[in-house]
């Protein structure tokens, strides 16, 4: 199988360097149980710059971080847990020391959510930390609308388009940053947690991911709450993580990008639940769309974690990242079927590849990310250290 291989952004915008060699897709009709069992299949990867635009990440981790991004050919990651303030602009710097190859993404502080002031306190912080500690996205997890009490007796949740969030939305959309927000979760978690429910075993490692238990708004609130904001912050850009945050129908996500022009989405962690899909019917909303879908994987590396997509309980190793990102290799740019998906913890399935076109996958591993986030498509010091080293 193919290595993707270590190169560069050469000038400005999106010059891309492609390989020496041009290499097609091909079909295996075969239930694929491991990739080792798939020796003759090609995949295109190392045709194109990846930029990973949605991961997880920790400073204390950079020697690991750049091992998996060499091994797996990802030219620069978007670490969106970046945190605030002093915190983000520490791990900026830490970062920095080894690399310019991870950016970062603001969080806001909660914790102000008691105070009047909590959307133009965070707003400001913000504001802070893109002009002067280089963070390039907001990001909002999901407990806007599921975990975050609302003022001021907290005992509801704060919704996903509560006014208090107004003035948030608006500074990213003045300082032209983009929003990723994670709204809701799959809807297997909004069921009871039995065997019976598709999802049992990731649940069952991780119970309190259940919102099936009183309290918890349901599921399509939360969905139209979070179109609530995008229709009312037009000038901001929104980026639906995990497919828009309706992967079980694509139906949904295809009329909001259709409907909303501020509105992208990414694709991490999401493979499992669209590789269900029909696979024609899929890949044509892709390539629809193709300049509004953004390449993540939800990569999650620390200290004492490495995490691919979600987790099972089991250590991981770099092989099982390498595993984890050719996985999503063969799921863009092959048209096998009946093959396994990247995390096998989030349903036992099998999905059916989608074989993008290559101006689509172009798109999809960098162009996009780098239309939102400038910065991605500068050239790398450590790619100019290397070539000067040569």
């Amino acid at each position: 199988m193919l290595k993707a291989r270590y190169f560069f952004i050469a000038a400005a915008f999106l010059t891309l360097i492609p390989f020496a060699w041009s290499v097609g897709s091909v079909v295996v009709d075969l239930i694929a149980e491991d990739y080792s069992l798939l020796p003759d299949v090609k995949i295109r990867h190392g045709e194109y710059v990846v930029i990973d635009a949605h991961t997880h990440l920790s400073a204390r981790s950079v020697p690991d971080i750049l091992d998996i991004m060499d091994r797996n050919g990802i030219y620069r990651m978007v670490n969106l847990s970046g945190g605030f303030g002093d915190a983000l602009a520490a791990r900026t710097d830490a970062f920095r020391q080894y690399t310019d190859r991870i950016l970062l993404a603001h969080n806001p502080d909660w914790s102000a959510l008691p105070e009047k002031d909590f959307g133009e306190y965070n707003a400001r912080l913000l504001e802070e930390d893109v002009t002067q500690h280089g963070a390039v996205a907001l990001k909002i997890n999901k407990g806007l609308g599921l975990y975050w009490g609302q003022p001021p007796d907290f005992k509801t949740f704060l919704p996903v388009d509560s006014p208090l969030m107004d003035p948030l939305w608006e500074k990213a959309g003045e300082l032209g940053v983009p929003v990723y927000i994670h709204t809701g979760d799959p809807k297997a978690f909004w069921e009871p947690v039995t065997p019976e429910n598709e999802r049992y075993a990731e649940l069952k490692e991780h119970p309190s991911w259940s919102f099936a238990r009183p309290g918890f708004p349901p599921r399509e609130t939360l969905l139209q709450q979070f179109e609530n904001v995008v229709k009312k912050h037009e000038k901001t850009i929104f980026i639906g993580v995990h497919f828009g945050n309706d992967p079980e129908d694509i139906d949904h996500v295809d009329h909001m990008l259709d409907t909303y022009a501020n509105l992208y989405i990414d694709i991490a962690a999401r493979i499992p639940e669209i590789g269900r899909h029909d696979p024609i019917k899929l890949r044509n909303l892709f390539i629809k769309h193709q300049d509004r879908i953004l390449f993540g994987t939800d990569i999650g590396i620390f200290p004492e974690s490495l995490t691919l997509g979600s987790s099972d309980g089991k250590p991981k190793t770099k092989d099982d990242a390498e595993k984890y990102y050719n996985r999503h290799w063969h799921f863009l740019e092959t048209n096998e079927r009946r093959i396994q998906h990247p995390t096998p913890i989030q349903g036992d399935w099998l999905i059916d590849a989608i074989d993008l076109p290559r101006e689509v996958l172009r798109k999809l591993y960098a162009e996009n990310a780098i239309r939102l986030i400038p910065r991605l498509g500068e050239p790398s010091r450590d790619s100019e250290n290397a070539a000067a080293s040569r």
